[in-house]
């Protein structure tokens, strides 16, 4: 599903990722983890076509994404939903306008959608905030608002970054309850943390594989964590 075979990625002149070798299968789980400034997020935008490798090859769905025209991109980006750290809402629109912007990007028609709308937003718990504007929520509203934005196009793979960096544990729990459940679905999850004990939780929920970055290199992490 996702695959980087060989891949580096230079950036100001060094190198931030070196011979990555990674391969995402349909409905597996993954954490990404390292310490600050490893490259985590710029792995995360290698495998969902945000940035192109210097070397190396990225296939997506089986496709090159270096190859990709714009039509294509477009389209892997629907296939793939992604929870960015900063949630980057519009905070002139209410949050159900903003869950519903990729329908209107897509081109799809938004009439009688609103039932949808109203149902997952009941499940990721936000019902009775559908109208309020984004600045207007908690840190961890705001993680499961960003999560319903990016599973409204029913994506095949869920890509997370840091999702519970700015919210309390309780909340933490609650979203990985979530990503869990789309695991559960036949999702493919990738969530990049550096949140040891949300990895050491989720084990106790689902078949989880963590990847981490250490020397440039993505290794798999021992059963120790």
């Amino acid at each position: 599903m996702i695959e980087l075979d060989n891949v580096s990625y230079s950036y100001g002149g060094g190198e931030l990722l070196s011979n990555v070798q990674m391969q995402l299968e349909p409905g597996s789980f993954h954490f990404l983890t390292g310490p600050s400034g490893a490259g985590k997020t710029t792995l995360l935008k290698l495998c969902y076509g945000a940035l192109h490798s210097t070397s190396g090859r990225v296939r997506v769905f089986n496709m090159d994404v270096k190859g990709l025209d714009r039509d294509q991109t477009a389209n892997l980006r629907r296939r793939v939903g992604v929870v960015h750290q900063d949630c980057r809402f519009l905070d002139h629109l209410p949050v159900i306008e903003n869950i519903a912007l990729p329908l209107t990007v897509s081109g799809r028609d938004t009439t009688g959608e609103d039932d949808n709308l109203r149902e997952l937003l009941n499940w990721v718990g936000l019902a009775e905030r559908a109208d309020a504007l984004p600045p207007e929520l908690s840190g961890g509203e705001r993680q499961r608002a960003a999560l319903a934005r990016s599973v409204i196009l029913s994506p095949e793979v869920i890509i997370a970054d840091e999702p519970t960096g700015n919210v309390d544990w309780e909340m933490s729990q609650r979203l990985l309850q979530l990503l869990v459940e789309l695991n559960r679905m036949g999702k493919t999850v990738l969530i990049a943390t550096h949140d040891l004990s949300l990895i050491r939780a989720a084990k106790n929920h689902v078949q989880a594989r963590v990847l981490r970055i250490s020397n440039r290199a993505v290794q798999l992490a021992g059963a120790s964590l």
